[in-house]
């Protein structure tokens, strides 16, 4: 597989950017951090809008940028998606869209039709962007960024203008982009939520630097460092459903390592989906827990134990099977329980919740 390599410094008044980053060059690589960190300028970095002295930009082999060259922001073959989505007011959707084709020499209708049945707009080609709504208008957006027939394409915050409902309206749509775009989206964002349901890659950024990098079930579970994203631990589980208790309301989901129920969401037995298991829900025991309440019971061993960022409380790495869950522990609990790297345990999984 390809990747994209990525190498810029700058040195601005009050903030310098310093990174170096090898990133796969298929599905979505988040990058996050509070605002300020760095994020947007990597980005204009990358799409040639900051021409920092000595970057490096490689894209599956091929030079963009370096110190012997230099290709101009208008060539480089990337879509860029903002905040908002700045249609031309005066042009209908498909006018905007057509704009969008004629700025590449590679772009065909076809890709035009693939972006627009993508996105699900065909219904809107007629309309002026004073009558979508703040979903619709960023659909449209991503739509005519794909239509450029990108190599890479950039995503700055792209819900982060929309209001909650808005938000749910056009996350399908980006699972959509994940499932089945052939090539790298770098997806700026400082939201948790939209890390965990989205990306397949993080890096994660402080003050210019990047401060971890990695799939983002690897930097979930680095316990080096504190909490990378949200203010709770946890973990991201890649599944799909295995089976389903139409009685009881719940589906069994099936991940490397073993499976756990969770509330039945209407999806059917082979659908891909992701688990989120956050550290509070998970607890230990040393033998296996019979008449108990909590259904999802797991065998795994202690692969890394380290203390919380709130007193009195640990962290606690559990390998099951090729997978990694966090329990977080009182460091009370941790002692009486005698944890220890090696220690084999059962898991209990108290909640689970199903990410589309």
């Amino acid at each position: 597989m390809g990747k994209i390599q990525a190498r810029f410094r700058l040195d601005w008044p009050g903030f310098a950017l310093d990174v170096d980053l090898a990133l796969p060059a298929r599905g979505i690589t988040a990058l996050f951090g509070a605002s300020g960190s760095g994020k947007t300028t990597l980005l204009r970095c990358i799409a040639g809008l900051e021409r920092p002295p000595d970057g490096m930009l490689m894209v599956n082999g091929e030079t963009w940028q370096s110190r012997q060259c230099w290709v101009a922001p208008h060539k480089r073959p990337i879509g860029y998606v903002f905040q908002e989505a700045s249609l031309f007011p005066h042009l209908s959707v498909l006018g905007n869209l057509h704009y969008g084709l004629r700025r590449s020499a590679q772009a065909q209708q076809s890709d035009l039709d693939q972006a627009v049945e993508l996105l699900g707009i065909g219904h809107l080609l007629q309309r002026k962007p004073e009558h979508l709504s703040g979903g619709e208008r960023q659909r449209v957006g991503i739509a005519r960024a794909l239509a450029v027939c990108p190599r890479v394409l950039l995503m700055d915050e792209p819900l982060a203008a929309l209001d909650l409902k808005r938000k749910q309206e056009i996350l399908p749509y980006l699972e959509r982009l994940h499932d089945e775009l052939k090539i790298p989206v770098l997806y700026v964002s400082h939201s948790p939520d939209e890390v965990v349901r989205l990306a397949d890659h993080l890096v994660v950024m402080e003050q210019g630097k990047v401060l971890a990098c990695g799939p983002l079930a690897e930097v979930l579970t680095q316990l080096d460092w504190p909490t990378p994203i949200g203010e709770e631990a946890g973990v991201v589980l890649g599944g799909s459903i295995g089976a389903i208790d139409a009685a009881w309301h719940l589906a069994r989901v099936d991940f490397a390592g073993g499976s756990l129920w969770a509330r039945n969401v209407g999806l059917a037995v082979g659908h891909k989906v992701r688990l989120s298991v956050l550290a509070r829900d998970v607890s230990l025991a040393r033998h296996r827990p019979i008449e108990s309440s909590i259904e999802n019971i797991l065998q795994g061993y202690i692969d890394a134990i380290r203390e919380d960022q709130y007193p009195g409380m640990a962290l606690v790495r559990v390998r099951v099977g090729e997978s990694m869950l966090l329990a977080q522990l009182t460091t009370r609990a941790a002692a009486s329980l005698k944890v220890s790297l090696g220690m084999v345990l059962w898991v209990q999984v108290k909640s689970v919740a199903v990410i589309e």
